[in-house]
């Protein structure tokens, strides 16, 4: 997902954990330590769904950890979720800017699916490096 929906911190759903909670975490297996490099700038991994048109966290590993094990609805989130999918026609290294065959724009207002549109890259022109 090209997108990475930021953690309030007010939450008493979701709480910070500390740097020896991450260390445990990757000395027992459950992430790896790219958690501790800059290939994960946020410091998490979510796991995320759409079920009835509603946005869930499944699941997060990392710098946080969810108090239950059920999904959790995200009603504090509005924006647009960018889905890739297909081939890559241009690739980029840093950042969410690789250009995808396709495209799902998903609009969440309140944690509630507005709308989706498929978008097609396939025939427009890239700057290519």
């Amino acid at each position: 997902m090209a997108f990475c929906p930021l953690i309030p911190e007010h939450l008493d759903s979701i709480i910070k954990v500390s740097d020896d909670d991450v260390t445990q975490q990757i000395i027992r297996g459950k992430i790896k330590d790219i958690i501790l490099s800059t290939a994960c700038w946020r410091g998490y991994i979510g796991t995320w769904e759409i079920t009835d048109c509603k946005f869930y966290l499944k699941d997060i590993v990392g710098r946080y950890k969810k108090v239950s094990d059920e999904p959790l609805f995200l009603k504090w989130f509005s924006d647009v979720l960018i889905v890739p999918k297909g081939k890559v026609l241009c690739y980029v290294h840093m950042g969410f800017q690789t250009v995808y065959e396709k495209e799902v724009h998903i609009e969440i207002k309140k944690g509630h699916v507005i709308r989706q549109v498929e978008i097609c890259n396939v025939k427009k022109q890239f700057y290519r490096h």
